[in-house]
């Protein structure tokens, strides 16, 4: 990643860190599936929106953590 990339991610970390994280528990998971239905609400289908490509990482996040963590859904 380029010094610029970096800069950039640094100045927009703080701010999308408390709406963004890999879940860890029970807690997390609800929260970045709530955070997942606000995105679905603002973005629909449009695959062009500026927030899609956030909404497809956000359900990677939420479908890796029922993956590992919710029996139930494996199955």
């Amino acid at each position: 990643m380029q010094t610029n990339e970096i800069t950039a991610a640094l100045g927009s970390w703080p701010m999308l860190s408390p709406l963004l994280c890999v879940p860890h528990t029970e807690e997390d998971y609800e929260h970045l599936v709530a955070f997942l239905d606000r995105l679905i609400d603002e973005v629909g289908e449009d695959e062009s929106h500026p927030l899609a490509s956030l909404m497809e990482i956000v359900g990677v996040l939420i479908e890796r953590y029922e993956d590992c963590d919710v029996p139930e859904l494996a199955e």
